[in-house]
C-alpha cells in the first residue's frame, strides 16, 4: 500500500493555528512543544481545565475563525528577546525551548498569541482550507516520565475538502491493515490490563505463526553453520557492569532486588550478548575455529515507556533471532556480507524486501564520552560497514548518534501502516566487548589475541516482524505461514464422515487443516472462513463423496474446481520457502 504524505508546510501552519486556538479558548494554558511530520502535526500544552475529545470540534471552529480573521505575522528575535517575551507571557515551556536555540529565533504571532516556529518562519503563501483535529492523548514534557504530563492534540491540514476526503479513504485502509486491529479480529493475540502494558498474550494461531517463523530461522541458520545455545533470562548486575550496559542502559532494564541492601541485585536481560560471550569462553578457541557462530532464540525484557508501546511492534517482553559471531580481523568483511545476505534471504522469503530501507548508524563524534573506543576505531568500523552496503548494492542513509555505545551498525528499517519507522534487522560491528570480557583465541603464531564480534539479528524481533507481516498482507498471510492452511466443510452434516476422512489425510500430509462440521449453511461457513483469511476452503457434497474428490476455493473467491486430494496436495506449496 502506497503511503500518502501530508504537506509539511501546511501541517506547520495548522500546528501554529491550533496553538493560537488553544490559547484563545483556554487563556491560562501553557504551550509546550509541537511537531510536524508526514501524517500531520501535534501540539503539547498544560491546561488546568481537562480537555476531552468532545472539545475538539470547538477548537476546530476557533481555528476556522482565526484563519479568516486573525492577523498572522512572522519575525526574528534574538534569544534574549524571545526568552523575555515568553517569560512575560507566562509561557515556561516556550522559555525553556527558546533558551536551547541558537542564532535568530523565528516567532509567529497569530492574533495576540506568539509562538516558536522551529521551522524558520516558512509559512506557505496559502493557508490551509481545512484543519482537522483527530486525537487527544497525554505526553510527558520532553518525553521524560519524570516530567509533568501534558495534553497532546493531533491534527492534519489540507488545501481542500477533496484532499481531506482522499486522506480519509486512505486512513480507513490503514485502519483495516493496522496489525493491532487485524491481530485481535483474527485471534492472533490479545492483551490483558491486569497483566500489564506491553505484555501481549499470543493465542494459538499467533503462537503457531511464531513457531513456524522460529523453526524456519533456526533451521536455515543451522544449515549455515550456527550453533544454538540457551542461556539464563537474568543475571547479576556485575555482568552488565562489565559490558557497560548497567552504566549506559540501566533505566531500560527491569531490576530484581534493591541496590541499597547487601543482597545480590539481578536484572532481566535486555540483550544476550554477555551470555553468549561466556558460551564462547567455555573452551579455548583456535584461529581454525573462527568464524564461531552462536545463535539463540532469546526472550528479552526492556522497560519501554508506556507512550511508546503499540500492539506487537513495541513491547516489554519480546523474542529475538539473535546471533553473535566471533571472527578474525581478516574475516570481518566476509562475515558482514554473509549477515546482510542472510537478512535479505529472510526478507525475500517473507515478501517484504521491497519495503526495507537501509541505514548506517554511526557514533556522534561530538559526544565521544557516550561511547567506548577511539575515533580511529569508529572510523575504521564505520568504513567497513559502509563498504559492505556498497558491495550489497543497496541504497542507504547515514545517521549520526544512532550507534550502540560499543560499535556502529547497519539497521534495516521498515515502516508500519501509520508511517512510523522501526528497526527490523541489525548487523553490528563490535570492537570493544571482546576486551571487556577477556575473549581470546590462539592465532597461527600461537599467541592469544582478541576476536572481532559481529552482533546480528537475522529476522529481528519476532513479534515486531509478525506485526509488519500482518499489515503488509492485510492479515492474509502466505500459505506457508498461515496458522490454518485449509478448512474442510460439508454442504450438510450428511457429509461429516467424508469431511473427517479428508481432514485425516491432510493432517497426515503435514497440512495445517481444520474441519467445520457445524450445523450451519455452507454459504455462511464460506463467508466466515474467508473473513478468517484461511487460504483454501474445501467444500464437499454427496457428489464429491461418491467420486472421492473435493471442490476447492481460495480466500480470494477463486474457484479452483474439482480435484482429488493428491492433486490438491501436489498443487499447493504448503512448506516453508527453505524446503
Amino acid at each position: 500500500m502506497e503511503i500518502i504524505k501530508l504537506d509539511e508546510q501546511l501541517s506547520n501552519y495548522g500546528a501554529l493555528m491550533l496553538g493560537a486556538a488553544i490559547k484563545s479558548i483556554y487563556p491560562t494554558a501553557k504551550l509546550g512543544g509541537s511537531a510536524v511530520g508526514e501524517f500531520g502535526f501535534y501540539v503539547d500544552f498544560e491546561c488546568s481545565t481537562p480537555v476531552k475529545t468532545e472539545n475538539l470540534s470547538k477548537l476546530e471552529d476557533e481555528i476556522k475563525r482565526l484563519l479568516k480573521r486573525a492577523e498572522i505575522t512572522s519575525s526574528e528575535k534574538t534569544k534574549s528577546e524571545a526568552i523575555k517575551m515568553f517569560d512575560k507571557a507566562c509561557e515556561p515551556y516556550l522559555v525553556e525551548l527558546a533558551s536551547e536555540l541558537k542564532g535568530k529565533i523565528s516567532i509567529v504571532k497569530v492574533g495576540n498569541t506568539a509562538m516558536l516556529d522551529c521551522r524558520g518562519g516558512n509559512l506557505p503563501p496559502v493557508a490551509p482550507k481545512v484543519v482537522r483535529l483527530t486525537q487527544i492523548t497525554g505526553a510527558y514534557w520532553r518525553g521524560d516520565a519524570k516530567n509533568k504530563m501534558l495534553t497532546r492534540i493531533y491534527g492534519q491540514a489540507f488545501n481542500s475538502k477533496d484532499e481531506l476526503a482522499a486522506f480519509n479513504a486512505y486512513r480507513e485502509e490503514i485502519l483495516k491493515r493496522d496489525h493491532n486491529k487485524i491481530g485481535r479480529e483474527l485471534e492472533y493475540f490479545t492483551t490483558v490490563d491486569i497483566v500489564g502494558q506491553g505484555l501481549p498474550h499470543m493465542l494459538p494461531k499467533g503462537a503457531k505463526v511464531l513457531q513456524i517463523l522460529q523453526r524456519f530461522v533456526e533451521d536455515e541458520e543451522e544449515r549455515r553453520g550456527y550453533m544454538y545455545v540457551k542461556t539464563p533470562l537474568f543475571a547479576k548486575k556485575e555482568l552488565y557492569e562489565l559490558s557497560g550496559h548497567w552504566q549506559h542502559y540501566k533505566d531500560g532494564m527491569f531490576i530484581i532486588g534493591d541496590e541499597r541492601l547487601d543482597d545480590e541485585v539481578f536484572a532481566l536481560r535486555p540483550m544476550t550478548c554477555p551470555f553468549n560471550f561466556f558460551c564462547y569462553k567455555a573452551a579455548m578457541r583456535s584461529y581454525r575455529d573462527l568464524p564461531y557462530r552462536i545463535g539463540e532464540t532469546s526472550t528479552l525484557f526492556r522497560n519501554e515507556s508506556s507512550g511508546e508501546m503499540h500492539g506487537l511492534q513495541r513491547v516489554r517482553q519480546f523474542t529475538l533471532s539473535e546471533g553473535h559471531i566471533m571472527v578474525r580481523p581478516d574475516q570481518v568483511d566476509m562475515m558482514i556480507d554473509e549477515c546482510l545476505e542472510l537478512t535479505r534471504f529472510f526478507m525475500n522469503a517473507l515478501g517484504i524486501a521491497e519495503r526495507a530501507t537501509y541505514r548506517l548508524s554511526k557514533w556522534d563524534e561530538k559526544n565521544p564520552k557516550k561511547y567506548f573506543g577511539t575515533k580511529s576505531d569508529w572510523n575504521k568500523s564505520q568504513d567497513q560497514l559502509r563498504a559492505a552496503l556498497v558491495r550489497a548494492g543497496v541504497e542507504f542513509t547515514e545517521v549520526d548518534g544512532d550507534a550502540a555505545f560499543y560499535g556502529p551498525k547497519i539497521d534495516v528499517q521498515l515502516k508500519n501502516v501509520h508511517g512510523k519507522e522501526d528497526t527490523a534487522f541489525t548487523t553490528q560491528l563490535d570492537f570493544c566487548l571482546a576486551e571487556k570480557y577477556d575473549m581470546t583465541y590462539v592465532d597461527d603464531k600461537g599467541e592469544r589475541v582478541r576476536p572481532v564480534i559481529i552482533h546480528r539479528s537475522a529476522l529481528g524481533c519476532y513479534e515486531r516482524t509478525f506485526a509488519f507481516l500482518l499489515e503488509h498482507y492485510a492479515g492474509a498471510l502466505p500459505t506457508w505461514l498461515a496458522p490454518i492452511q485449509a478448512v474442510v466443510m460439508g454442504i450438510t452434516n450428511k457429509q461429516d464422515d467424508y469431511v473427517n476422512e479428508i481432514y485425516s489425510v491432510l493432517r497426515t500430509a503435514g497440512i495445517r487443516v481444520e474441519k467445520d462440521v457445524r450445523s450451519e449453511k455452507v454459504g455462511y461457513k464460506i463467508r466466515e472462513h474467508t473473513k478468517k483469511k484461511t487460504p483454501y476452503l474445501i467444500v464437499v457434497g454427496d457428489k464429491e463423496r461418491e467420486e472421492n474428490v473435493v471442490s476447492v476455493r481460495t480466500r480470494e473467491g477463486a474457484d479452483l474446481g474439482i480435484m482429488n486430494l493428491e492433486q490438491f496436495i501436489g498443487r499447493v506449496d504448503f512448506n516453508t520457502p527453505a524446503k
